[in-house]
């Protein structure tokens, strides 16, 4: 069975809840509070039903499933974070820093899911969080799912035990290195810094200061024949590491990313990454700012074998 880097249909959770995470406010420098909280749902309520409107019209299968108002969930249209879905017919469920985002994890979406692909085996991490070690999804992890090579920086959402348990389960590799931003604060999550698609990746190699991470890092890319396109700081401020390489029904390569992402980046970055894959992009800056995440943490893909 070849493992395929990019797939067609995506799990988005349409939030009833959304809002400022206390919780997650403490290591994620990338969230602000702005504005009413009500105002922020429903902003937040139009900028997903927009998204998922460009991702259908872009030829993406978007499964959409309601959060629910009890327990009360605000990072919950972040659903990469809390589960992922492998091609051997394998669910991860993954253990979560923040008490309130432990609440996420719904079994009735992966039974939903059952409808239409073969789930073989759910294996849950979460016990991980009575020791206070945390994995939190392909947030934590960018994953080659082709050359099965699991992308990760260290940081206090991101630990090396439970990384190790997932490689040895799934029979992935870890690449694994330490990122700051740059006011040196651990970049709390992989996928704000890089993406990796079939034939590229964008990262902020800045924010990788030790030479031999670095050099590491970039070997991987190499042997895997990635072509590298490297983002700045502000880049990287702007989300334009939190993309993810999807294909449509007729097999074509997306590259999805918000708008703030693709604004950020110069003609030379939007060439190169246009000759490879359909930039697309929606405008979530309510999302991106009081979440602290972007496109890339709304889409969990769906890798799942389909029943036939």
């Amino acid at each position: 069975m070849t493992n395929k880097q990019t797939i067609s249909t995506i799990l988005m959770i349409r939030p009833v809840n959304f809002g400022f995470n206390e919780q997650t406010a403490g290591s994620n420098a990338f969230q602000s509070r702005n504005a009413e909280q009500q105002q922020v749902q429903d902003k937040a309520l139009k900028e997903f039903d927009a998204f998922v409107s460009i991702l259908c019209e872009n030829g993406v299968n978007v499964t959409v499933v309601d959060d629910t108002h009890e327990p009360h969930t605000p990072d919950s249209i972040f659903p990469n974070n809390w589960v992922s879905f492998h091609s051997d017919g394998n669910v991860f469920l993954y253990p979560m820093m923040a008490e309130n985002r432990r609440l996420e994890r719904r079994e009735d979406i992966i039974m939903r899911l059952e409808d239409k692909f073969t789930v073989k085996h759910v294996l849950d991490l979460s016990r991980f969080e009575h020791e206070h070690k945390f994995l939190e999804g392909t947030g934590s992890m960018v994953l080659d799912r082709e050359h099965k090579i699991a992308y990760a920086c260290l940081s206090p959402r991101t630990d090396k035990e439970v990384l190790d348990l997932f490689c040895k389960e799934s029979g992935y590799k870890p690449v694994l290195f330490h990122a700051v931003d740059e006011n040196g604060m651990d970049i709390y999550h992989t996928n704000v810094l890089m993406c990796v698609g079939s034939s590229y990746a964008v990262i902020c190699m800045d924010s990788i200061k030790d030479a031999t991470e670095k050099a590491t890092v970039l070997d991987s890319f190499r042997s895997t024949q990635k072509q590298v396109i490297t983002i700045t700081f502000d880049q990287m401020n702007h989300f334009a590491g939190n993309m993810l390489e999807v294909e449509n029904k007729a097999g074509e390569s997306l590259i999805v990313m918000s708008k703030s992402a693709w604004d950020s980046l110069n003609y030379e970055q939007r060439a190169i990454l246009s000759s490879f894959s359909k930039p697309v992009y929606a405008d979530i800056s309510t999302i991106e700012s009081n979440g602290g995440g972007s496109a890339r943490c709304m889409m969990a893909e769906v890798h799942l074998p389909k029943i036939l």
